[in-house]
C-alpha cells in the first residue's frame, strides 16, 4: 500500500482505532514527551496533539507497534517484506544457462527498475506553500528531555549528493534548532553523509542539504536502513511500497525531494565554517548523548503542502517508539545477511534491552566446530553490524525472543571462559563506556551444543541459595534469577567502600560463589530494579574487555565465574577519563503538568510517569552524571 501524504497514513490509523486525536493545548517542550513516554511503555497508540502552539498538527508513536509498522510498510507481517526480498534475490541468482532461461529474467529485472525513483517536472505537493521567510520556530518541534540542548527535529530525512560521483544518501541525523534558520547537523563519524561532508571540506566547497518531514512513511523508514553503500534509499522505498518515489528539484538546490513529502527544509553546510556546540540530547540509548561539535546547516527555504503534518518521535529508555523501527530492520535484512556473509544463520533478534546494537541474538545451523566463532567475527565486520556489542550465538531449535528460553540456554551450554570471545572494534559513537570514542570492545558468548574438539566442561551450575545467603549476609544481593534456576548472581557494591576486583577475588576464594556462572556488579541503587532494566544499564555500562574478568585459582590460573562490572564509571575509581552520561528521566514540573492535566486530554485511565522508576539512578544534575 503506498500513502500518497501523511494525511493519508494518519486517516489509515485512526479508521483502524490505532489513533488518539488530542484537541487540548499541549506544549512541545517536555509534556508531548511525557504523554509519548507513559504510551510507548504501554503499547499505547499513535497520538495526533492538534493544539500545540502552532498551526501544524504533530503526529508521534505513528509506528509505535507491530500493526502499525506494518501498516506503515503496507504489509501483514513484517516478515512478509523478507520473503519478498528472498523471492527477488532467487530470481536474480539462479544459474540461466539458456537462452530461454535468460530470457525468463527479464520480468525480475523489470519489476527491480521500476522501484527506481522517477523525476516529476515543475512544483510538487511538497512546495505548494512557500514561507515567505524560513522560519522553523513556526513548526512544532520537540524539546524532549529536560536536559536537552534545545529543540530538536527528530524525523528528518537528510538529503545530500557525493560532489564528484553525484551518489545520493538519505539519512535520519537529528538537528538541534539553534534560530529560526540553524540547525546542527549530527552527522555520526561513520555514516555516508559525514563522508559527503568531508569530501566537500577537501574541495572547500559548500554543501547542499535537504530535509523532508512527512509523506509516504516509508521514506522515513527507508532513512533509517542499514542499506550498503551507493544503494539508493528511494529503491528501497519504491521497492516497500511497490511503487517508484516520484523526486522533485529543490527550489534552492540541484538536490531532489519526495514531491508528496509534507515538509521540505532547504540549506547548505559549509564545511569551512567553524563547527557547533550541540546537544545534549536524550538518546535512544536511555542515556544524554553528551554535548560535542558539529556542523551548522543554515536554512535557506521551507516549503510544505497544504494541510501539512508535523512527524516526530521520541527516544529513551526503552521500550520506545524506535523499537519497532529496528524491528522492521532486524526482519527485513534477515535475508541480505544470509546472502552476503552467513549462509547458515537462521534467525537473529535485536532485544529492546540492546537497543538495536549492544545485544544481538543470533541461531544458525551448525555443521563444525568454531562455526559460533566465525559468525562472530562476521557480523563485527559487516556494515553497522561492526557496532555490535553483545553476541550470542545458538543453534537452530530455540525461539530467540523467548528472553527465558534464551538465560537457560546461555547457563547450560556456556563456559563462561571456554565459550566467550573478545574482540576490539569501532563501537557506536554514543557508546558512553568505552575508553575511547567510537573505538572499543565486544564479547561474543557461544552458546551452542560443542562438537568434539570443542567440548568445554561446565562449572557445577546448581548454587545453594541458603549457603551464598549466609555468605553474602554483608553484601547487597539480589537473588531472584537464582530462584529462576538461573546461576546468576546480582551483587550490589559501593566503589567507594570496595575495589571491585579485589573483592570478586576475596568471594571467590571464600567459596561464596559455589555454582555461579556469572557475577553482575551493579552500583548499589541498581541492583533491585526490574531484571530487564538491569540488563539494558548493564550492557549500556560495559566495555567487555575492560569490565568482563576472572578471579584467579590457587595455580594463578583465570577461573570461573566470570565477573561483569556494569556499574557507572568514574575518573576517581575506575581512571575513567570521558564523561559519564546522565539517565533519562522527565523532571518533577513536567510529571505534575501532565497529571494535573490528564483528565482532559481524552487518553483514557491515568498511566504513571515511567520516569518514576528511575529517579534513583540518576545522579548529579543535569546531563553529566560524572566527570
Amino acid at each position: 500500500m503506498t500513502y500518497p501524504n501523511l494525511l493519508s497514513f494518519v486517516q489509515s490509523l485512526e479508521q483502524a482505532d490505532e489513533l488518539i486525536t488530542i484537541k487540548e493545548r499541549v506544549s512541545p517542550h517536555l509534556q508531548i514527551t511525557e504523554i509519548t513516554d507513559r504510551f510507548s511503555k504501554h503499547d499505547g497508540k499513535a497520538l495526533l496533539f492538534e493544539n500545540n502552539g502552532t498551526q501544524f498538527p504533530l503526529l508521534i508513536n505513528s509506528m509505535g507497534s507491530e500493526k502499525r509498522m506494518c501498516m506503515a510498510l503496507g504489509v501483514k507481517n513484517l516478515d512478509d517484506v523478507a520473503k519478498q526480498i528472498e523471492e527477488l534475490i532467487a530470481g536474480l541468482m539462479t544459474p540461466r544457462d539458456t537462452f530461454f532461461s535468460k530470457l525468463s529474467l527479464l520480468p525480475t529485472l523489470a519489476e527491480v527498475a521500476a522501484y527506481m525513483p522517477g523525476h516529476k517536472k515543475g512544483i510538487g505537493a511538497c512546495q505548494e506553500i512557500v514561507m515567505e521567510k524560513p522560519d522553523l520556530t513556526k513548526l512544532p518541534i520537540l524539546t524532549c528531555w529536560p536536559h536537552d540542548g534545545g529543540p530538536f527535529i527528530t524525523l528528518p530525512v537528510v538529503h545530500t549528493r557525493h560532489p564528484e560521483t553525484g551518489v545520493r544518501n538519505v539519512g535520519m541525523y537529528r538537528m538541534q534548532v539553534f534560530g529560526p534558520d540553524k540547525t546542527g547537523m549530527h552527522w555520526h563519524l561513520h555514516k555516508n553523509s559525514a563522508a559527503h561532508y568531508r569530501e566537500y571540506k577537501r574541495l572547500g566547497l559548500k554543501m547542499p542539504v535537504a530535509v523532508a518531514l512527512g509523506g509516504d512513511p516509508v521514506y522515513t523508514y527507508s532513512a533509517t536502513a542499514p542499506l550498503p553503500e551507493n544503494i539508493d534509499e528511494y529503491m528501497l522505498a519504491g521497492f516497500l511500497r511497490k511503487k517508484k518515489v516520484e523526486l522533485v528539484k529543490c527550489l534552492t538546490s540541484d538536490l531532489e525531494v519526495p514531491s508528496d513529502a509534507d515538509f521540505i527544509i532547504e540549506g547548505y553546510v559549509d564545511p569551512a565554517e567553524e563547527l557547533i556546540l550541540e546537544g545534549p540530547f536524550g538518546d535512544h540509548t536511555g542515556f544524554y548523548s553528551l554535548a560535542d561539535f558539529y556542523p551548522v546547516f543554515h536554512v535557506t527555504c521551507i516549503t510544505h503542502r497544504k494541510n501539512a503534518i508535523y512527524p516526530t518521535t521520541i527516544v529513551g529508555i526503552p521500550p520506545q517508539e524506535d523499537k519497532w523501527l529496528g524491528k522492521a530492520t532486524e526482519r527485513i535484512f534477515l535475508p541480505l545477511i544470509k546472502l552476503s556473509m552467513l549462509p547458515e544463520i537462521i534467525d537473529m533478534v535485536m532485544p529492546d534491552e540492546g537497543v538495536f546494537h549492544n545485544i544481538v541474538l543470533a541461531k544458525i545451523k551448525k555443521t563444525y566446530p568454531g562455526q559460533a566463532q566465525k559468525v562472530m567475527n562476521s557480523f563485527w565486520g559487516a556494515g553497522q553490524m561492526m557496532f555490535n556489542k553483545i553476541l550470542v550465538v545458538t543453534d537452530a531449535d530455540i525461539d530467540l525472543n523467548d528472553s527465558k528460553a534464551v538465560s537457560a540456554l546461555i547457563c547450560a551450554q556456556v563456559h563462561p571462559i571456554d565459550d566467550v570471545l573478545f574482540n576490539r572494534g569501532p563501537v557506536d559513537v554514543l557508546d558512553h563506556s568505552s575508553k575511547r570514542f567510537a573505538l572499543g570492545s565486544k564479547l561474543g558468548i557461544d552458546a551452542t551444543i560443542k562438537l568434539p574438539g570443542e567440548t568445554s566442561f561446565l562449572h557445577e551450575s546448581n548454587p545453594n541459595i541458603e549457603e551464598i545467603s549466609r555468605k553474602l549476609s554483608g553484601y547487597l544481593c539480589n537473588f531472584s534469577l537464582i530462584l529462576q534456576k538461573f546461576p546468576v548472581l546480582i551483587i550490589g557494591l559501593d566503589k567507594s567502600k570496595t575495589n571491585l576486583r579485589t573483592n570478586h577475588q576475596q568471594l571467590f576464594d571464600s567459596k561464596a560463589l559455589t555454582g555461579i556462572n556469572w557475577v553482575v556488579y551493579v552500583d548499589e541503587e541498581v541492583v533491585n530494579i526490574r531484571i530487564s532494566d538491569i540488563v539494558w544499564l548493564v550492557a549500556n555500562n560495559i566495555d567487555p574487555l575492560r569490565d568482563c574478568f576472572y578471579a584467579l585459582n590457587e595455580n594463578g590460573q583465570q577461573t570461573g565465574p566470570m565477573a561483569i562490572d556494569g556499574s557507572r564509571k568514574s575518573l576517581e575509581y575506575d581512571s575513567f577519563k570521558r564523561q559519564w552520561p546522565n539517565v533519562l528521566v522527565m523532571d518533577d514540573a513536567t510529571i505534575n503538568q501532565v497529571d494535573a492535566m490528564w483528565g482532559k486530554l481524552g487518553l483514557g485511565e491515568m498511566l504513571e510517569s515511567p520516569s518514576l522508576n528511575y529517579k534513583g539512578l540518576v545522579k548529579n544534575e543535569g546531563a553529566i552524571a560524572e566527570g
